[in-house]
């Protein structure tokens, strides 16, 4: 090697010693991910009348979003993107569907037991109940991208598991500190809530499953319990119920996911998958 490319290297090595630090990468990760999504919105909204901003903007933010995460593994991290691999994603799919479902049926069913939930009927099933599933596909897949693929992922390759189940779930808590209604219980059950979907990935080593139960969560929640979603206002769903009595059980402005109960619930499903990726070593 001559001078010149000694020296190249010299130069390019602190940059390289950069890109390769834990953090660093994870900052690029987050912010390449996550930067689409706004841009799209302000983009559509000054570009496109409000009656013709229909499901799409949140379909094309998702769209660029997983490109966004596409470019920072295969360009960044100059590796496969396998944690989308396409065996298994159709099984892994279905069961974090019927995951999410039956986790928010059984913190109805205990919150109804329990004289905190009252089911009046319910309304006409329309289309409009699927209108929100481009809004929450846009928010289960940019999430489970940002806290499991890039926050999650990295930070077990750096600190190993125990301590990367931590950092994602203190970050993924501290996401969710601006919404209204937020209370430590909601906190606690927001961070267990990352656990278990940090053991899923550890289990599957794909965002699949991730995915698939927080948009079946979000979406039981809202549009068929019609209860608040993370503080977020509730509409009418599917179901006509009232949560009524202590905010311990209700969650308050937060909604169900500020109850015990759901804190309970989630435990037991963390502590389950947990249980599963020790067994299979991860």
């Amino acid at each position: 090697m001559n001078e010149a490319s000694t020296m190249s290297a010299n130069k390019a090595a602190p940059s390289s010693r950069l890109m390769a630090h834990p953090f660093v990468r994870s900052v690029i990760g987050i912010v390449l991910t996550f930067a689409p999504v706004p841009l799209t919105m302000i983009l559509s909204s000054a570009l496109v009348d409000k009656p013709y901003r229909i499901a799409w903007p949140q379909l094309l933010a998702a769209v660029l979003s997983f490109l966004a995460y596409r470019f920072f593994v295969h360009r960044i991290e100059k590796r496969a993107l396998t944690e989308f691999g396409a065996q298994g994603a159709a099984r892994e799919s279905l069961l974090g569907l019927g995951l999410g479902a039956g986790l928010v049926c059984a913190v109805f069913a205990l919150l109804g037991l329990l004289g905190a939930y009252h089911l009046d009927g319910m309304n006409t099933v329309t289309l409009l109940l699927a209108l929100p599933l481009a809004e929450l596909m846009l928010v289960a897949l940019t999430e489970e991208m940002l806290f499991r693929g890039v926050v999650f992922r990295i930070s077990e390759q750096s600190i190993g598991s125990r301590w990367a189940i931590i950092v994602s779930a203190v970050v993924f808590s501290a996401a969710h500190l601006p919404n209204d209604g937020v209370s430590p219980v909601a906190v606690a059950a927001l961070a267990v809530y990352s656990v278990m979907q940090a053991a899923i990935y550890m289990r599957t080593r794909r965002l699949w499953m991730c995915i698939a139960s927080h948009l079946a969560w979000n979406y039981f929640v809202g549009q068929i319990f019609s209860a608040t979603v993370s503080g977020h206002q509730a509409e009418a769903g599917l179901l006509r119920g009232e949560l009524s009595g202590s905010i311990l059980l209700t969650g308050g402005a937060f909604g169900v996911e500020g109850s015990v109960v759901t804190l309970v619930v989630l435990c037991a499903a963390a502590a389950w998958f947990l249980r599963g990726a020790l067994k299979r070593g991860s």
